[in-house]
């Protein structure tokens, strides 16, 4: 019995080679106290500055919602409710603390565990951390680019600078804004749907499909293009289980992702563009909004709940809680089907 629930244990938080529970939940309760309390202490000049000795309370909250990826915050007002860290947008230290916590967060407590054993002897690393960094980099610099080229356009190059970058990093899967997201270019949400979808890393804070579910997909391309039989990275090859794994991930996203927004924009009589923003934020579990969702109806709402309960309960538990994992023992003949 305990073999089976430690192994579990072991897949549900992507943790092959820990040397057991009680050191995994001791290095988790550690390196989180850390960073929310350094954290908390670079943002207390700011909120204090502004809201007195309540301030140090504000700094605290926000710092475990960053790390968190939770996106909670305590900044609205009667007249505007949802303006999230809009006030602060022009900010760099409150802005680059609250979107390295973000990041911090979503890494998983694997990658942070090879940083904190081999420091920077990347090679060292495992091939899991190796990927969610590499993939990670990836999806921070290019948004980052797209959206100071194309999106915010006007005002000082630090302004854009600093709403480029937290735009790329918060949407996966954070929740918190610095810009207004509805005035933003179809092309930028849509951008940022994509980013929400992909989320953070496995054994994280964050949601979504997970950073190494894309990596692998997009190996796995690659092994197709040059005729190659396996995907692989860093020398190593990835088993095919793990193949199989993120094209049902993957599969089981997209289907929740759309079929949401569809029963949405048919209930509501809105925009499918929208409706696709709002779903995907809640299966991802990142809390943005194009400001919707309060003037929504009790099934539209309904579908949002259950896609985030859905999301945050994982591809893989879901699968095996809703099919059972028992391998098969037989299999059926093979016949060839044409695809493409």
């Amino acid at each position: 019995m305990l073999e089976c629930n430690v192994g579990t244990k072991y897949e549900a938080t992507a943790t092959p080679q820990m040397g057991g529970i009680v050191r995994l939940t001791g290095f988790i309760l550690r390196i989180t106290a850390l960073f929310e309390l350094v954290g908390a202490a670079l943002l207390l000049p700011t909120f204090c500055a502004d809201y007195g000795l309540r301030g140090i309370w504000y700094a605290l909250f926000h710092s475990i919602s960053a790390f968190c990826n939770a996106g909670f915050d305590l900044l609205g007002t009667e007249g505007a409710k949802f303006v999230s860290l809009t006030r602060y947008a022009g900010d760099p230290l409150l802005t680059t603390v609250i979107a390295a916590l973000i990041v911090f967060g979503g890494l998983g407590f694997l990658t942070w565990e090879d940083i904190c054993t081999y420091r920077l002897d990347f090679h060292r690393y495992r091939m899991q951390s190796k990927v969610i960094l590499v993939t990670t980099a990836f999806l921070l610099v290019l948004p980052t680019l797209y959206f100071y080229c194309f999106e915010f356009t006007a005002g000082s190059a630090r302004q854009r600078i600093l709403l480029s970058m937290f735009q790329s990093v918060t949407p996966r899967t954070a929740g918190f804004n610095t810009a207004d997201l509805a005035a933003m270019g179809s092309t930028s949400q849509a951008l940022m749907v994509v980013l929400m979808l992909l989320g953070g890393s496995p054994g994280s804070t964050a949601g979504g499909m997970k950073t190494t579910t894309f990596a692998v997909l997009l190996a796995n391309m690659w092994a197709t293009f040059r005729r190659r039989e396996d995907a692989e990275f860093f020398g190593r090859r990835i088993d095919s289980s793990a193949v199989k794994n993120a094209a049902t991930i993957a599969g089981m996203y997209l289907t929740l992702f759309f079929l949401g927004a569809f029963v949405i924009a048919a209930a509501e009589q809105l925009p499918m563009s929208v409706c696709l923003y709002e779903t995907a934020s809640a299966v991802a579990t990142v809390g943005l909004t194009l400001g919707i969702t309060p003037q929504l109806g009790i099934l539209s709402q309904g579908v949002l709940i259950a896609l985030m309960f859905l999301g945050r309960v994982g591809g893989l538990t879901l699968i095996y809680a809703a099919f059972g994992s028992s391998p098969a023992h037989s299999r059926l003949p093979q016949e060839k089907i044409a695809i493409g």
